[in-house]
């Protein structure tokens, strides 16, 4: 049995923090998440989450559409 895998696109090199990596990884996988959703399937604590995000919107790696959460094209 085989199994097919996409390849992603290497993680920006602005990603220092493991959980950011996570974050992004995430988000690339899945084509996007609410925080919700990304609280449940990477078991990380909201507040964790908002902080992540900022980031990860400040730099201009993800970005908001309504509550789904994305990268940035």
């Amino acid at each position: 049995m085989s199994v097919q895998t996409t390849p992603l696109a290497p993680l920006p090199d602005e990603l220092d923090s493991p959980r950011a990596k996570l974050v992004y990884l995430s988000l690339a996988t899945t084509g996007g998440a609410t925080l919700d959703e990304l609280q449940t399937g990477l078991d990380l604590p909201k507040i964790t989450l908002y902080t992540i995000i900022r980031t990860l919107r400040e730099r201009g790696l993800v970005r908001q559409d309504g509550e789904a959460l994305m990268l940035a094209a």
